[in-house]
This record gives structure tokens, C-alpha cells and sequence, in this order.
């Protein structure tokens, strides 16, 4: 069996598109016949060799197969078993015997054949199978997996995420069977899926070819689990109680007071889940399916000093994979999941010394997830050409509410209303909150068609195009009757704000406020591709790409927000490999390309959205008792007495049409450039290693930029439009009724005080490592890897989202609100120096193995965020912690005048790092030695050492001028504490 994560040494190409599927490749006798048979389903697939000696065999389903050579109709040799890897290609060089030759560079152990250098790829990629995920301590998720790969980490910032190679959390795409689940609304997320529903995961840290885009991070790809002719069946329990789980600390301030998250030791988060699945031949060699239901168990409990929130969250999953082999040649293929989950909390008093429970509060509830699937379409058509369709629907949504919200309107009461008639005597109003209901609902409609091309032997075409549709709807509504009702206090003859007097007699009044916000928003991306794998002699091959992107960013009144054409978002890739000597064993790398990212549908939302604010003003004419439906308990509420006056209208905004001082006409994206040269060696057939330096470069954002002065055009006095900061811009001027177009790196800002009139830097963010990797294959017994990257990342924007200040709206955040919160060229937040990663397993005996995973990496900087800058009396960051922006200038005396002022400048980094952070887990499998019964359990601790370091510390200095925060530098964000996992499965 030859295992590959390479790719052919000598012919061949990467996978295609997205890729759900693999190849092999080698050489051979010039006319041979080459036959691959699945051994799952019985599909077969034959080329004949072309008569340079090389062959390709590809858009094979990842799995087993088994490789025959036959010559004038009669086999050569024994068949090879060779096993084909997500998105790779194996390499399979073949003697006159139907022997394998290429065994310089593989390992033999047994049956498996590995090949040890990927003498044909260009990227840089982890690829991980559910068998090898299986032998260590990895949590059930796709993030954990991509944390196996060098150059991933865990961000720190409050808002969570992956960070690749330096880049920031929302600019990562994930995929499932090719489609497309990532957010489309904050690009921070993904849709979710049982561990056990995936085959095998492919990371891709850097170099990824033309048919990705989307991305100026990485690439998690994911593939899930089909059914061959063999019936089988399985169950899988998962179980973390709480009581495995080590107690988190409780954190303190310096001065001894509680750290704002208030107490953690008591929180407890119990887990259980368990699966069951099955899969086979509905027709045999014709229609196999692969289904699993998964049902799960949580109840969470978060207890502060005085108050506790106890959850639970009962949810199901269910998918099923059809694949319908219509014939040798033509494959179809349907994924249907549902992630779909519901959580309901309950907020209660709590005593702390006495660690009892009092009166229940109130509830609320969350919703997430949503339907999804995808229908594929694999066609080879000869043994030259290849063609691929799919269509996918991607759902999401992100709920809130509680059990008061349909029947309880929001009743308040004003402090003058307080002082005239006194503090309330009985509950008014019956909802527990007095909060909005909250909604979104996500779908992306994704469509691509993708081709393989062989017209010559030694150069292979890919060329392909995709569209995605991503739709958002969100609102904000009031609860109950969807009128929020405040009762203040009125004096008669005084005027209300629709312009009514008060009558006589009125001392009283209620406002009814009807507040509705939010509505649909789109965007529609699409892309072409064209890629050809050149190989120039037979040991150097060149991947030659373009990609061309375009979007079209709507509004709710159906408008353009923005929109760019694919000659703005083009992206070419050029990646080469060297086999040095020609046998496998050596290779030189590299590959050097442009990624675009496209904007979401939050700054579409954020500025295409109309809002309903209504006021309606009645006389109060007492106060009517009511029965809460909930709790049966009493509660009084506004009796409304005659309408004062005319409905407020003047809070209405309807959704825009026109966003022309809003976006920059013919506004630029953001585009990264990216460099790779690596190397990697064979030692011997088990042992390899290798190295890599990296270099990647951002210099464009699109941002909210607060603009208070456009030379000739007045109108611009205090807004917040999007731009490219730091470059050429075009807005609509209402003064002159034309466009006006201003250099933001000289103009659009105009300081307070002094009035001078300055521009904003141009964003730029650069990363740099140096990787180093060994490797030891599994050969059935044992098997290691590890890796150490020394990396830099700096510039002056970190991306789309601000973790420094807690800001998670993706290119909604403050780094152009003022001059000064850019100034700064330095360390990022992700810049971690070093990182070391380490993994293993060992096969002891048929009953017994183990595994373990290392993970240390240094601590991020320790960056001051100060509120002024020199000759400016104007707020550069708001006074609280996650207020937003900040400058690097602190005052030290005189600051009250800002004339007279006296401040120091602080870089990036100023204040020292953040501890290192280290994880150690360990896993014992116990496997049932009975032949036939494949029984295991799986037994894991992470974070075993219960290391729980900060990650993230209070960033903000000061809340004005010179009055310094009492708690920066102090953690807010900690690694969590040790837990423990157990994992039985039973297969049949």
C-alpha cells in the first residue's frame, strides 16, 4: 500500500479544486495498462502510459486501491496496494515486473509503502487521517486539528480564532467535501461537525494554488466518510465530566479586587456525547451510503459571587453521504448535515459562602447552526480530461431571546418619573431583562465547476470557475408586542419632542417606543482559474496560476455597497519543485503568490440596514395589574390614557440607496503577497526532515475611516466612510454635487485645537519565519514529528479584526478612526517568536498503545494604549478597556491643557511579553485483544501539566489624560485548566 501525502516525483498534479479527492502517478513501461481499483467499492479507473513512460490516474476518491499493470490484455506482477490521500497525489514509479521502484524514496514496513518526500508539491500542508488522529490526545474538533500544523495557534483575543502564519482570526476558509462553511457575515467561524463524520483533514498553511482564494490565512479542507460494498456499523461515547476537569482559578487585580469575569473555580462544564453510524451498498459497486446520528449532552454552570447561570443544551446531529457510482467513469455524490443546536439558560441568585442557589432570575435562549448539503458531479471523459460540478447550500444562525419574549413588552420607568412619584413598590413589566430580541440567519448558495486537461504528456491544465451567494438577515426587534413602554414624568404645558403641549391635568406620561432594525444584505463572489503543471524535465516542475476574483456587495433596498471586477482582483501563483537527484529523495521548493480577500456582509449590514424608531407619547393614567405567563406570578403595567400628539417619526432611517459619501468609488481590496522557499530530505526510508523561510506582506485595508476634512468639499466634518486609508480616494461631495478625490495619506483629518490637517499611514503588516521539521512515518509500531518556527510579525494593523481592544467586527474596527491609532509600526498581537510542536504515538502490544502532543509557544507583546497625541485635543481611544483605539503617546504631566501637555511615545510592545504557553497531553488506547471484535477505549488528559497562563492582558493605559488604568498589563484571558477524556468505540 503506498500511503502518500507527496505528490508525483517525475509527472503528475495536485488534486483538484478544493480538493476532495486524490491521484496516483509514476512511471512505467510506455503503452502499459495502469488499473486502480477502489477496494471499498469496486470502482475502477485505467490509463495507459504515456510514451515518455509517466501516467496519471486522477480525481480518485480518498481511500484504499489496489494498482495492476497489464500489458496486451495480461497482468504484470502483483497488484500494489496504494491508499490515496486528500489532495495529494501518490507517487507509484513501476518496474518492467509491475514492481514498485521508487524505493529510495519510501518506507516499506510490511505492506505500507510511504512516500517520505513530496518531491511535486508546491504548498506547505499538514495532512492528517482519522486513523493517525486516533493513536493521540487531539479534541474532537476541526480547530484542534489545525493546531497540529506548524505555524497555527490559538489567538488569545477575547473573541477566539485561529491564527495562521501571522495573519488575523477572520481570514481563514474552511471546507467540507469541497463547500464552502465558513461565516460569511464575520468570517470568524465555521459550521460545525462530529469528529467522526470526517475521513481525513488537510491544513494548508501557505503557497495553496489557484483554485483557493478567499483567503489571506489558511485553508482547512475536511473530507467526510463514505460506504463501500462491506456493511459496517459502529457507536462512539465521548465522556468529560466535570469532575475530571481541573478547577480554573479564580483571578485577582493587584489591588485584591476580583478580576471582572468575577469567579471561574466553581464554573463546571460536563460533556457527554455519543454517535452511531453505519454504512454500505445500497446497490453493490453502484450506490453506497455512509449515515450518522450523534446526540449531546451538556450543562454548563457559570457561578459568580452573587449570581449563577446554569445551561442546558441538549442538541443532535445528523448526516448521511450517498455516492452513486453511475458507471467506472461518472460519480455522484450527496452530503446532507444538520448542525443545528439550542441552549437554554437560567440566571439565579447565588450565595457564595454558602454555595446555595436562590431564586431564579430569569432564562434566555441561544440558537446556531443550521441545514446543510451539496450535490457533486465527477466526470472522465478519456483518459485526458476530467470535469467536476458542484452545487451547495451553507445555512447559519445566531439567535437569542427568552420565554417572556413573546407575551412581556419592556416597560421602564425614568429617573424623573422615579423622583416625582417615588421608587417602585411592585415589579413593573414582566420581562427579566428589559433586552432586544437579537437574530441573524446566514446562507450561502455555492456553485463551481472545475476541469482537468492532459492535451500533452508533460504538461497538465486546471482551469475552473465558482460563485458563492452569501445572504444575511438581521434584526432587532423589541420584545412582546414589539414597543417598549417608559413612564416619566410631564409637566402640563411643557412640550413634548413631536411638538405636542401638555395638556392640563397631565403630569404623566408614557413613551412607546416601536424600534425594529436590521434587513437583508447579500453579496455575491465569483471567480475564474487557470493553472498548468509544467514539468520542464523530469525532475523540475513548474505551477503556473492565475485567479480573478469579483464580488458585488448589495444593500437591503437592493443597492450597490460595493462591488470590484475581476481585472481589480487579480492573483497570480507561481510555485516550482526540484527533485535534486533525481530520485525522490531531495527536493527544493518554492512558490510565490497574491491572495485577495473579499468584505463581509457585516459592513454591508452595518451600513444598508434601515431602522424603524418610532415614538408615541399617551397620558399615564395609572397602573394596571397583570399576570406574568411564565411564572404566574403578578406585575403591573401601564394603563395608556389618550395619544398625545402625532407618531415621532424622526428616528426613522430607511435602508440607503445611495452610499456614495458612505464608499469610496472604485474602491481597491485587500490583497497579500506571499514567498516560500523550502527544502526537504530524506535520511533514511523512515526519516525525513526539512525547512522552509517564509515572507508574507499585506499593505491595503478597507476600513471605516473617520474623516472630518476633504479639501473642497466642507460637507466632510465628522464622518466615518469606507476607504483604502493611506491612498488615493473618491467620495461624493453634496456641497458641489461631484465626485472629490483627496489623498488620505495628506488630508481627511483635521485635529481639534491646533486644526492641522493630516493624513492617515498606509496599513501594512509583514510576516517572516523560518520553519524547521523532522519526521519519523508510523510503520506500525511507532511514529514522530516535530517542528519549531522562530516568525516576526509587525506593521500597524493587525487585519480586519482588533484583538488588542477586544473588537471583533470584521473591517469595522478603530484602527483609522483616529491618525494616531496607526502611527504605530511594530509587533503585532500575533507575533509569537517561538513556537515548538511535538507529537507521537506508540504501539506497545495488540492491546495497549499510546500517544502524546507538545505545544509551547512565547508569549504575544504587551502593547499601551493611550486616549491623546501631541497638538490633538481630540480622543484618539475611547476610556474604557475595550472602548477601542488608542494611541502610543501617554501623558505625564500638564494634562489638562493640551496645549501644554507633556507626553511620551511608547511603541508596540513597549511593556515586555506574555508568558510562554505550553500544553502537554497524553492518550492510553486500550483495544479488545478478540479477533473480530474491534472494541477500543481511549483514554486522554490535555493540558496535562494544568497550565493556566494568560494569554491576553489589559491593553487600555489610561481612561483620560493621565489617569492610568488601575489594571493594565493584568490578565484577562487565560489557557484553560487540565481535563480528561474518555473515548469507547465499537465497530462492527
Amino acid at each position: 500500500m503506498a500511503l502518500g501525502l507527496g505528490m508525483a516525483s517525475l509527472v503528475g498534479g495536485p488534486a483538484l479544486a478544493q480538493a476532495v479527492t486524490g491521484a496516483v502517478a509514476g512511471r512505467a513501461d510506455a503503452g502499459a495498462q495502469i488499473t486502480v481499483t477502489n477496494t471499498a467499492t469496486g470502482q475502477v479507473r485505467s490509463v495507459t502510459v504515456n510514451a515518455d513512460g509517466t501516467y496519471r490516474v486522477a480525481q480518485l476518491p480518498v481511500g484504499d486501491y489496489s494498482l495492476q499493470v497489464s500489458r496486451s490484455g495480461q497482468t504484470v506482477g502483483a497488484p500494489v496496494a496504494v491508499a490515496v490521500s486528500l489532495g495529494g497525489t501518490t507517487t507509484v514509479n513501476l518496474g518492467s515486473g509491475g514492481n514498485v521502484t521508487n524505493l529510495q524514496s519510501v518506507v516499506v514496513v510490511g505492506s505500507p509503502v510511504v512516500n517520505r518526500v513530496d518531491v511535486f508539491s508546491t504548498e506547505s500542508a499538514t495532512n492528517i487521517t482519522r486513523a493517525e488522529l486516533a493513536r493521540m490526545p487531539v479534541d474532537q474538533s476541526i480547530s484542534s486539528v489545525a493546531l497540529l500544523a506548524p505555524g497555527v495557534v490559538a489567538s488569545g483575543a477575547t473573541f477566539g480564532g485561529l491564527t495562521f502564519g501571522g495573519s488575523s482570526v477572520a481570514e481563514n476558509v474552511v471546507y467540507i467535501n469541497g463547500l464552502d462553511v465558513t461565516d460569511p457575515y464575520r468570517r470568524q467561524g465555521f459550521s460545525t461537525v462530529p469528529f467522526a463524520f470526517f475521513e481525513e483533514f488537510q491544513v494548508k498553511t501557505g503557497g495553496y494554488s489557484a483554485e483557493f482564494g478567499r483567503s489571506t490565512g489558511g485553508v482547512i479542507n475536511a473530507v467526510t466518510r463514505s460506504g463501500g460494498n462491506d456493511f459496517h456499523a459502529g457507536a462512539e461515547t465521548t465522556l468529560e465530566p466535570s469532575a475530571w476537569a481541573a478547577t480554573k482559578k479564580d483571578h485577582f487585580h493587584s489591588d485584591g479586587t476580583i478580576d471582572e469575569r468575577d469567579r471561574t473555580s466553581r464554573d463546571k462544564s460536563p460533556f457527554y456525547k455519543a454517535n452511531v453510524w453505519a454504512s454500505g451498498a445500497l446497490v453493490k459497486d453502484k450506490l453506497f451510503f455512509f449515515g450518522m446520528y450523534e446526540r449531546r449532552y451538556s450543562r454548563p454552570q457559570d457561578i459568580d459571587t452573587s449570581e449563577a447561570w446554569k445551561t442546558k443544551s441538549d442538541n443532535d446531529f445528523w448526516g448521511a453521504k450517498i455516492d452513486w457510482h453511475i458507471n467506472d467513469n461518472h460519480l455522484l455524490e450527496l452530503l446532507a448535515f444538520s448542525d443545528k443546536a439550542d441552549s437554554t439558560t437560567g440566571n439565579y441568585d447565588y450565595t457564595w459562602d454558602t454555595a446555595t442557589f436562590g431564586d431564579k432570575l430569569g432564562e434566555s435562549t441561544a440558537g446556531s447552526g443550521g441545514d446543510n448539503g451539496s450535490l457533486t458531479y465527477t466526470g472522465h471523459f478519456g483518459e485526458n480530461f476530467v470535469a467536476k460540478a458542484m452545487y451547495g447550500v451553507n445555512k447559519r444562525s445566531a439567535t437569542s431571546g427568552s420565554p417572556w419574549d413573546a407575551d412581556c413588552s419592556i416597560v421602564t420607568r425614568s429617573g424623573s418619573y422615579t423622583a416625582a412619584f417615588g421608587p417602585a413598590t411592585e415589579q413593573e413589566g414582566c420581562h427579566p431583562t428589559n433586552s432586544s430580541i437579537s437574530s441573524r440567519f446566514d446562507k450561502r448558495k455555492a456553485a463551481r465547476l472545475d476541469f482537468e486537461w492532459t492535451p500533452l504528456d508533460n504538461h497538465l491544465f486546471r482551469f475552473g470557475l465558482d460563485q458563492e451567494v452569501m445572504d444575511s438577515r438581521s434584526s432587532v426587534v423589541y420584545p412582546g408586542d414589539g414597543t417598549s413602554y417608559q413612564a416619566q414624568a410631564a409637566t402640563p404645558g411643557g412640550q413634548l419632542p413631536n411638538g405636542t403641549v401638555v395638556p392640563v391635568g397631565v403630569t404623566a406620561i408614557v413613551d412607546a417606543r416601536h424600534y425594529v432594525t436590521g434587513a437583508p444584505v447579500s453579496t455575491k463572489a465569483q471567480a475564474v482559474y487557470l493553472e498548468d503543471n509544467w514539468n520542464v524535465t523530469p525532475n523540475l516542475l513548474l505551477n503556473l496560476g492565475v485567479r480573478a476574483d469579483k464580488f458585488h456587495n448589495k444593500l437591503a433596498s437592493g443597492a450597490t455597497f460595493a462591488k470590484a471586477d475581476f481585472k481589480d482582483m487579480i492573483s497570480p501563483r507561481l510555485g516550482f519543485s526540484w527533485d535534486v537527484k533525481g530520485d525522490g529523495t531531495t527536493k527544493v521548493f518554492g512558490n510565490a503568490g497574491r491572495y485577495y480577500i473579499p468584505l463581509t456582509n457585516k459592513l454591508t449590514d452595518y451600513f444598508g440596514g434601515g431602522t424603524t424608531d418610532e415614538h408615541t407619547y399617551y397620558a399615564l393614567d395609572g397602573w394596571v395589574e397583570q399576570t406574568d405567563p411564565v411564572t404566574g406570578g403578578s406585575y403591573l403595567f401601564p394603563k395608556l390614557g389618550a395619544q398625545l400628539g402625532a407618531v415621532n417619526t424622526e428616528g426613522n432611517v430607511p435602508a440607503p440607496d445611495d452610499v456614495r459619501t458612505a464608499v469610496a468609488r472604485d474602491l481597491k481590496q485587500v490583497f497579500q503577497d506571499e514567498y516560500i522557499l523550502g527544502f526537504q530530505q530524506a535520511i533514511n526510508q523512515t526519516w525525513s526532515y526539512g525547512a522552509n523561510i517564509t515572507y508574507r506582506k499585506m499593505t491595503r485595508a478597507v476600513e471605516d475611516v473617520r474623516i472630518n476634512h476633504v479639501a473642497g468639499c466642507d460637507w466632510y466634518s465628522g464622518d466615518w466612510p469606507i476607504l483604502n486609508p493611506g491612498e488615493k480616494n473618491t467620495l461624493w461631495c453634496p456641497d458641489t454635487n461631484s465626485w472629490v478625490t483627496f489623498d488620505s495619506s495628506k488630508d481627511g483629518y483635521e485635529a481639534l485645537g491646533s486644526g492641522a490637517v493630516m493624513g492617515y499611514k498606509k496599513p501594512r503588516r509583514t510576516y517572516k519565519a523560518v520553519e524547521l521539521q523532522i519526521d519519523r512515518a508510523w510503520d506500525g509500531k511507532w511514529a514522530f514529528n516535530a517542528s519549531y518556527i522562530w516568525s516576526k510579525s509587525e506593521g500597524n494593523i493587525e487585519g480586519p479584526v482588533n484583538s488588542d481592544t477586544g473588537y471583533a467586527d470584521t473591517n469595522l474596527v478603530q484602527y483609522y478612526d483616529h491618525p494616531a491609532v496607526n502611527e504605530r509600526y511594530g509587533v503585532l498581537f500575533n507575533d509569537h517568536r517561538h513556537q515548538i510542536k511535538l507529537r507521537g504515538s506508540y504501539k506497545l502490544n495488540d492491546m495497549w498503545s499510546f500517544g502524546s502532543t507538545f505545544a509551547a509557544y512565547s508569549g504575544g507583546p504587551i502593547t499601551a494604549f493611550g486616549v491623546r497625541w501631541p497638538n490633538d485635543n481630540r480622543s484618539a481611544g475611547g476610556p474604557g478597556e475595550f472602548s477601542g483605539g488608542g494611541s502610543g503617546w501617554l501623558c505625564v504631566a500638564n494634562c489638562s491643557d493640551w496645549q501644554t501637555r507633556e507626553l511620551v511615545y511608547t511603541g508596540r510592545g513597549a511593556f515586555g511579553r506574555m508568558p510562554w504557553v505550553k500544553d502537554l497531553s497524553a492518550s492510553v488506547t486500550w483495544t479488545l485483544p478478540v479477533t473480530d471484535v474491534d472494541l477500543k477505549a481511549r483514554f486522554s488528559i490535555y493540558n496535562l501539566l494544568n497550565s493556566q497562563t494568560v494569554v491576553n492582558v489589559h491593553s487600555r493605559y489610561e481612561s483620560t489624560p493621565g489617569d492610568k488604568m488601575p489594571y493594565f498589563g493584568q490578565g484577562t484571558v487565560w489557557q484553560a485548566p487540565r481535563y480528561m477524556q474518555l473515548v469507547v468505540t465499537y465497530t462492527y
